[in-house]
């Protein structure tokens, strides 16, 4: 018999890291001092103070009290409507279900596919454009996985006009992950970080359109210089070899009304819940129903037009919220873990509290703004190990926002480190399946996407230290 091939290393799934953390705790809590901030004064490294008594840890607990097996249960049902977990969990899951409707009408795949055909032959311009809209799918919905499907779909049009394949690549995936990490409203990253650290949901949201702006023309100029110093001469055999796949697109297609009306109820959708947040005081529910409102939209448009049926927008509408159910678990399981842990309240008696008082202490005397820049290389760093940013800001943001509050930086420029940590770095982290499959379903390794964009995350890291720098300065909030 032929030896058997050795099985390929896979990271263990985010649920057994934070199963396995809450083992962890379990384990160690009651032989670590619990301790508490003195409440009525500022929280400050001198109104701490140790408890009697450690923290009791239990296998299985009833009521309230936290237990290894009661962690799930205790994470999902924890919280309020206004915040997490149990807030936060019904935001993910009708935002996912939205989505569900309005990609089930294809409007999006048509809307792409016709900026294919009308910009085929004015390669900057489509370039720019597909990444200024990969880069508002990441800032708006999370894309990412989704990106995948369109590097195929843009190849043929790159090796056409002479760019190496990894132009492509830059007008999607890349695209998308800038949006991702420097989204206003992205409801898998910033939304679930914010409602974790307790800070106004979509709040903030005016620097982080500036720093989206920005970081998605530094995006184009560097995918433009690439593909413009990287183009090789092509031939009309060339380009006859390599016909340009729009998925039925054709200079003379035109948009129906079905998909005019979905990309306009999303558009008027973001619009409605800026002015929302900034002018009506909308926080959680009112967010997740005004997502609700353009999935039932869509649902209509879909069915009205005959692009589904009522029963197939239901089901979409389901499987949007089906694709989130691991977010949610993660969300949930980060929530009981802290439970273990004694808690998030600075006041009640905690190992969290205890292990922020000791970081606090180990950082004390820094400035202000290395505290914060620290926060951002931590985040990257993590990212690696912990490349979903749901799971991501359920697990760190609880430590964060109270280290923050003990070196005196904002809340919200913790979550602000996060979101760029995170992001910056899913352009280059092997552990990210949906990096690995963009480069992948266009040919091009790792190790060479990594020298290709490797400058461009670096500029991307410094750019972040100096928005890091406004955050600090200015008190963002």
């Amino acid at each position: 018999m032929p030896p058997t091939p050795p099985r390929r290393f896979e990271a263990p799934d985010t649920l057994l890291i934070l199963l396995g953390v809450a083992v962890l705790a379990v384990l160690l809590v009651p032989f670590i001092p619990a301790g508490a901030f003195r409440a009525g004064v500022p929280i400050a490294l001198d109104t701490f103070a140790y408890s009697d008594a450690p923290l009791p840890a239990h296998l299985f607990a009833s009521g309230d009290t936290p237990g290894l097996l009661n962690v799930l249960f205790n994470g999902l049902t924890s919280g309020d409507r206004n915040g997490s977990a149990v807030g936060v969990i019904a935001f993910v899951l009708i935002v996912g279900g939205a989505f569900g409707v309005v990609q089930a009408t294809g409007a999006v795949e048509r809307a792409l596919a016709w900026l294919l055909a009308r910009t085929g032959e004015r390669p900057a311009v489509l370039l720019s454009t597909l990444f200024v809209a990969f880069s508002l799918g990441g800032a708006v919905f999370g894309m990412g996985e989704e990106t995948i499907a369109f590097v195929a779909l843009l190849l043929p049009l790159v090796r056409r006009f002479g760019y190496p394949p990894e132009v492509a690549v830059m007008a999607t995936y890349l695209a998308s992950q800038i949006g991702f990490g420097t989204s206003w409203m992205n409801p898998f990253s910033v939304a679930v970080a914010q409602g974790v650290a307790g800070v106004p949901l979509l709040s903030g949201a005016p620097l982080r359109m500036a720093m989206w702006a920005t970081y998605t023309l530094a995006g184009i100029a560097f995918m433009l210089w690439y593909a413009r110093r990287n183009r090789v001469a092509t031939t009309p055999g060339h380009a006859a070899a390599a016909p340009v796949d729009t998925a039925g697109a054709t200079p003379s297609a035109r948009l129906g009304w079905p998909d005019i009306t979905v990309i306009a109820a999303v558009l008027a959708t973001v619009a409605w819940i800026v002015w929302g947040v900034t002018s009506a005081g909308y926080y959680i529910p009112e967010i997740a129903t005004q997502f609700f409102a353009l999935g039932v939209v869509a649902g209509i448009v879909g069915v009205a037009s005959g692009r589904i049926g009522a029963n197939a927008a239901a089901q979409a509408f389901v499987d949007g919220a089906r694709q989130l159910l691991p977010t949610v678990l993660v969300i949930a399981l980060a929530k009981g873990l802290l439970g273990l842990l004694g808690g998030a309240d600075p006041h009640a008696p905690s190992v969290l509290n205890t292990l922020l008082f000791n970081l606090g202490g180990a950082l004390q005397g820094w400035p202000e703004l290395a505290t914060a820049w620290g926060m951002l290389f931590t985040q990257g760093l993590l990212n690696l190990f912990v490349s979903s940013g749901s799971a991501q800001a359920a697990i760190t943001m609880p430590l964060m926002a109270g280290l923050s509050d003990l070196v005196g930086v904002t809340r919200q420029t913790a979550v602000l480190a996060f979101q760029l940590g995170d992001g910056i770095t899913n352009l280059v982290i092997p552990t990210s399946g949906a990096m690995m499959g963009a480069i992948g379903m266009a040919g091009v390794p790792w190790t060479r996407w990594l020298r290709v964009v490797g400058g461009f995350v670096l500029a991307c890291f410094a750019l972040a230290m100096v928005f890091i720098a406004i955050a600090v300065l200015t008190g963002y909030a």
